[in-house]
């Protein structure tokens, strides 16, 4: 039991930092737009990455540094091209609240999430080397896992569904034009910050 809890507390720590991931199932929920299906994608994409660095993938990436700077400077690109997007929606204002938007497919949202996740180098950092290596310190490992697994199934259903709440607050365009300002500007951080090594 002890092994669970560390391992959820230690994935919570990770995974509550705004990031690509979680700024893509915020706005899915804002526009309550196949919520369930982006937040189980982000479930279970995250429990395939912890499994791989449990298992030991981390220690076999981390031994090809070329490897490394490929994932480096591909997710830099991702996040600043990603980091364009949310700013051009921020100044234009006919792109601003969930209702001016052409609802997308189920198929192009699922794309979209698992971009969102697997060209982002911190889903990498965080799940595969950062947590593969701590819960293969605990005697435990694979429980850490499953108690790191739930903490992603309780952020994520949270996330989605509890963004709902905010949509009355976030139906002004100025509210819209905020988050988009937030999300463009903490993705172009992280983005450059990968970039400069």
């Amino acid at each position: 039991m002890g092994s669970a809890l560390a391992g959820f507390g230690f994935c919570s720590a990770l995974i509550v930092a705004i990031g690509a991931q979680n700024a893509f199932v915020l706005r899915q929920g804002l526009r309550r737009e196949h919520v369930l299906p982006v937040v189980v994608t982000c479930v279970v994409a995250d429990a395939a990455l912890m499994a791989a660095g449990i298992a030991g993938l981390g220690a076999a990436l981390t031994s090809v540094p070329a490897a490394l700077t490929a994932v480096r400077w591909g997710g830099a690109a991702f996040l600043l091209g990603y980091a364009l997007l949310a700013a051009r929606r921020a100044v234009r204002p006919n792109a601003l609240t969930p209702l001016d938007l052409p609802p997308a497919t189920l198929r192009a949202t699922l794309l979209a999430c698992l971009a969102m996740t697997f060209l982002n180098p911190h889903v990498y950092l965080d799940t595969v080397l950062l947590l593969g290596a701590v819960a293969h310190a605990d005697p435990n490992r694979w429980v850490f896992g499953l108690g790191a697994a739930t903490a992603s199934v309780v952020w994520f259903t949270g996330l989605g569904l509890g963004a709902r709440r905010l949509a009355p607050v976030l139906s002004r365009p100025a509210a819209w034009r905020f988050v988009d300002g937030t999300i463009a500007a903490v993705m172009t951080a992280i983005g450059v910050s990968l970039a400069l090594g």
